[in-house]
């Protein structure tokens, strides 16, 4: 018999019969998910009376906490504790109406045996269905069998027969037959382009700096080296702390004279004096020191590509990152110095910034960037979340909104675009956006992804229509006013086909000037990544 101290295991719970267990993963921010656990609520109730409708039973794994005001799970170790007491077995519903941190819940999910299926509510208040997305996303980077589902309230017939189908087998498929492989290309100058390009790319290589790594727990947007590096890639990790440092060196001068700038280019700052409430003049003036921070350390380092986390490290240091972003995904930029004053950064041209430090992204942008240069077309890229949408006229109308930040061509230039306080719920410091309604016209849309421990690509595209003033407005009012909103149409891709399908929070999006244009970018980006080796998917209405 040892004399060591064994730890002593408890055994996990049995599962009852006919039972399915729920969780919900939440925000790491307190205010985010006490302003949000009301919608929460009447989610989790309207999935049970359609759960108790097929006759099963709902039992919740984890309680309302009154001290704090919601019955998220909002910590990793808090997802660990909860799946502690869950039948390891037992049907398991993660219920989001709101966005979540994925690796709240990722490590019980991981070591969960039993069917599991993440639901989101069809709403625009609160981000429930790119939380969901993330999350599918983060469990298809990891390996874990996993099947969703999303309605207005789960009355509808087709959601209702798709939990019948889950809860009978454990899984749900969508239709997804608009996804193809890419065929074998043709031999002609598009394709040659990107061959070259890819060439290039993975004999001189790149650099993508990162600051800090890991948004908001979006796992799936952590790309390891070993699959980028191939392609030409590398990472340099650098820290907020860095950045933090650099601002302070700016002095007021050139943040002032950043302001002045966008003043003479017309562009908008909606501000006040509470700053807790509104734009101030002192977080503008912050957020300029950024912008000129992040090109002089991106210019310290060769970076070809950046991305700032900005959640959490800098939420309660500096006001928010995006209205910096936004300026250096754009060609037209207030000019930055060396510190020395001698030589103008990356004068003319954009430094491809990856929101939220989604590598996925750093690697379409860069991609991107490389391609629209080459074929003389705007560089600018962003990323949107496929926040929600709705049926308009003949199409469906996706609102593609980012919290803050585009470049202001995609606005059709500075003078379209306004800045806007940051919402207190998610930016305790304030800040100013880079916001305004994305023009009309034609698009390329974009994802990589890891899936089957492989780099992933699917290509799309679409176009942006302009809707009436009280049609945008409205769609702004349903989700966050203050942030730039698109509204796109992807063609050949239907509502649930697009969720079913997509491994991510975020598409990458980028201009083309005409519908002929964009199919010769599209075949290029495709003969670009296959050449670099990813897996190359078409979605919907792509002609090659």
């Amino acid at each position: 018999m040892t004399s060591y101290q064994l730890p002593l295991l408890a055994d996990p719970p049995s599962a009852a019969p006919g039972t399915v267990y729920t969780v919900a993963s939440g925000d790491l921010r307190p205010s985010a998910n006490v302003t949000c656990w009301p919608t929460q609520q009447q989610l989790e109730a309207d999935l049970a009376a359609a759960v108790t409708a097929l006759d099963w039973k709902v039992e919740r794994g984890h309680a309302f906490d009154p001290d704090k005001g919601h019955g998220f799970i909002d910590s990793q170790r808090a997802g660990i504790e909860v799946f502690k007491q869950l039948p390891v077995d037992a049907p398991l519903i993660v219920v989001e109406a709101v966005w979540q941190y994925s690796h709240h819940v990722l490590a019980g999910l991981r070591s969960h045996r039993g069917p599991i299926l993440i639901v989101a509510n069809w709403s625009g208040e609160f981000p429930g269905l790119v939380g969901l997305l993330n999350l599918t996303a983060s469990l298809t980077k990891a390996g874990v069998k996993h099947s969703a589902l999303w309605s207005k309230d789960f009355t509808d017939e087709w959601a209702v027969e798709g939990l019948r189908t889950w809860l009978a087998t454990g899984e749900l498929r969508h239709d997804t037959s608009h996804v193809r492989d890419l065929p074998a290309l043709p031999d002609d100058a598009e394709v040659e382009l990107g061959r070259a390009l890819a060439t290039q790319l993975a004999r001189e290589k790149a650099i993508i700096g990162v600051f800090d790594e890991g948004c908001m727990g979006m796992y799936n947007a952590i790309f390891d080296d070993e699959l980028i590096n191939p392609l030409g890639i590398y990472k340099e990790r650098l820290s907020q702390s860095a950045l933090v440092a650099e601002m302070a060196r700016v002095p007021d001068e050139e943040a002032h004279a950043v302001r002045r700038w966008l003043d003479e280019a017309g562009m908008t700052f909606h501000t006040g004096t509470d700053e807790a409430t509104e734009l101030t003049d002192a977080q503008l003036t912050s957020q300029f020191k950024m912008y000129i921070a992040a090109l002089r350390i991106s210019d310290d380092f060769g970076l070809d590509a950046v991305g700032i986390q900005y959640q959490q490290g800098l939420k309660d240091t500096v006001p928010a990152s995006d209205l910096a972003e936004g300026l250096l995904n754009n060609v037209q930029r207030p000019p930055v110095l060396s510190r020395d004053g001698s030589r103008e950064l990356y004068a003319g041209a954009p430094l491809p910034h990856f929101n939220e430090v989604d590598e996925g992204v750093a690697v379409d942008s860069l991609v991107t960037n490389r391609i629209w240069t080459a074929m003389g077309l705007d560089p600018a890229t962003t990323l949107h979340d496929i926040r929600w949408g709705e049926q308009y006229g003949d199409d469906f109308v996706w609102v593609f909104e980012i919290s803050g930040s585009v470049p202001a061509s995609h606005n059709g230039g500075y003078d379209k675009s306004y800045s806007m306080r940051q919402p207190p719920m998610f930016f305790p410091l304030g800040g100013g956006t880079l916001s305004g309604v994305s023009k009309p016209g034609e698009i390329v849309w974009s994802r990589v992804f890891i899936m089957d421990g492989a780099l992933h690509v699917d290509l799309g595209r679409g176009t942006v229509v302009e809707l009436p003033e009280e049609e945008t407005r409205r769609r702004l009012e349903s989700t966050n006013p203050q942030w730039p909103i698109m509204h796109a149409v992807l063609h050949g891709v239907g509502r649930d086909q697009l969720m079913a399908r997509h491994k991510a929070n975020h598409a990458n999006v980028a201009y083309a000037p005409d519908r002929e244009t964009a199919d010769r970018a599209l075949r290029v980006k495709a003969a670009m990544f296959a050449e670099l080796g990813l897996h190359v998917h078409l979605c919907g209405e792509v002609d090659l």
